[in-house]
């Protein structure tokens, strides 16, 4: 897609949302963008995840060179200087 968003099950991607512009932007019309987010979004929810939570607004944050305190690992979101595991959700 050289850049966007997927939801992958079971090594199957079964939803995408492509970000063509340096992997973050599309040149696209607003709406088409929305509306395939959207559907994302829906996606997720039906695998579990809670609808106050955005899980593409997570990784997007966690990315951010600004946040030098908090680190995405194979156990969850991670507090670096308390070391412990810090809920995404409620």
């Amino acid at each position: 897609m050289q850049g966007g968003l997927a939801i992958a099950v079971e090594g199957k991607i079964i939803g995408s949302l492509a970000l063509p512009i340096a992997g973050l932007m599309s040149d696209q019309p607003i709406e088409r963008i929305h509306q395939e987010l959207e559907m994302l979004l829906d996606q997720a929810r039906e695998l579990g995840v809670r609808p106050e939570f955005d899980p593409f607004l997570t990784l997007a944050f966690l990315s951010l060179p600004v946040i030098p305190d908090l680190k995405l690992t194979d156990y969850g979101l991670v507090d670096v200087n308390t070391r412990t595991i810090v809920p995404v959700s409620c």
